[in-house]
């Protein structure tokens, strides 16, 4: 196993779900109350839990996390937040979509992360296979979810 490759692999993923689960925090907020807020607050509670599960695995090898990088993709998530959206101070359905499409985003990467862990699995003993299939699995749901969701919001922002 290359350890130098793997810890820099797994510490991108890790700078990359501290943008995703502020994303999904901030949806969660912002659809609170609508039709759309106990899917996003689902989904904001899996993400933190992956999150969680990728923090563990590093732990097992050793790795801690890049700060630099986390703090980057902590700023890049807020710095999004500034784009134009049809509406200069509010949520508009436009948010949501974006919201939605950088989630999906995400996620599949999150599936191919623990997709690539589960094929090493079978060289390295600290990986175990199973709890791996299982994060990809989630992933999986969480993707159908989204694009549910996408569709939804998209006929929502552009039919009305």
């Amino acid at each position: 196993m290359n350890e130098k490759l793997l810890r820099i692999y797994l510490q991108d993923h890790l700078a990359g779900s501290t943008g995703g689960l502020e994303l999904a925090k901030r949806a969660r907020g912002s659809n609170q109350g609508t039709t759309y807020g106990d899917d996003f607050s689902k989904l904001a509670g899996e993400i933190a839990e992956d999150r969680q599960e990728l923090e563990s695995i590093m732990e097992s090898f050793g790795f801690g996390a890049d700060k630099l990088k986390n703090t980057a993709f902590w700023a890049a998530e807020k710095a999004g937040r500034l784009k134009l959206n049809g509406g200069l101070t509010s949520y508009s359905p436009l948010s949501r979509q974006v919201e939605i499409e950088g989630l999906i985003t995400g996620v599949n990467g999150k599936r191919s992360l623990w997709l690539t862990l589960r094929d090493l699995a079978g060289t390295d003993g600290r990986l175990d296979a199973d709890r791996l299939g299982r994060l990809a699995a989630r992933a999986e749901a969480q993707l159908e979810l989204l694009h549910e969701l996408r569709a939804r919001a998209g006929r929502d922002a552009f039919l009305t």
